[in-house]
């Protein structure tokens, strides 16, 4: 079958963005029913070490915003129900498509704390406060990951979109979750583009991503 496509390998092949999502879904959604932590910080970092989980890749806005939510979710600070996960899920199909980020300047984590923001605050085309206050967690994101590019880090883009997220529910909607400080990342070596080592807030000082 032939489809057009903006990204392959020098050798010309490469895979659609429904065979490269394929189980990215179901495997995060899982994560976030079974987790027992209401620390995004800590449940992202969970799903960075599933084996499958590419370097780079639009997955990383599944974990993004299931962090947020598996968090939210546990620590009973709102009422999220397995069908509100998916849904968040299928509006992220949308944008978690390979390439997005250098194709459009978006980047898919963006979308993603939109989407969670969103639900938590029912917005929709039309609606004032609610639609505000979901512009500005998606703006505030955007800025977050701005800050740490070049070259671009789908996982320091997850982790920095998470604090400033969480910073955002209390100030917005007065809800806290608990933070940890991000553990050393360890895929510096996995980066296909050159990691920023020192210049990333994410790198360990011994051995830092």
């Amino acid at each position: 079958m032939e489809s057009l496509a903006h990204i392959r390998c020098p050798e010309g092949h490469f895979v659609c963005d429904g065979c490269y999502n394929i189980d990215a879904p179901e495997h995060f959604k899982l994560l976030v029913l079974s987790t027992i932590t209401e620390d995004p910080i800590l449940l992202a970092e969970e799903m960075f070490s599933n084996s499958k989980l590419p370097m780079l890749g639009c997955q990383h806005a599944y974990i993004a915003a299931g962090a947020l939510l598996g968090a939210l979710r546990v620590g009973g600070k709102a009422m999220i129900a397995e069908d509100e996960i998916s849904e968040v899920f299928s509006r992220l199909d949308k944008q978690a498509i390979g390439g997005y980020c250098g194709l459009t300047g978006v980047c898919g984590v963006t979308p993603a704390i939109g989407a969670v923001f969103a639900l938590l605050t029912g917005s929709r085309c039309g609606t004032d406060r609610e639609q505000r206050i979901t512009m500005e967690a998606a703006t505030r994101a955007s800025r977050a990951i701005t800050e740490l590019t070049g070259p671009s880090c789908c996982k320091a883009y997850v982790l920095g979109a998470i604090r400033v997220a969480v910073d955002y529910l209390e100030e917005a909607l007065g809800i806290t979750l608990p933070l940890s400080e991000a553990r050393a990342c360890n895929f510096s070596q996995a980066h296909p583009h050159g990691c920023r080592e020192a210049a990333c807030p994410f790198f360990a000082v011994a051995e830092r991503c």
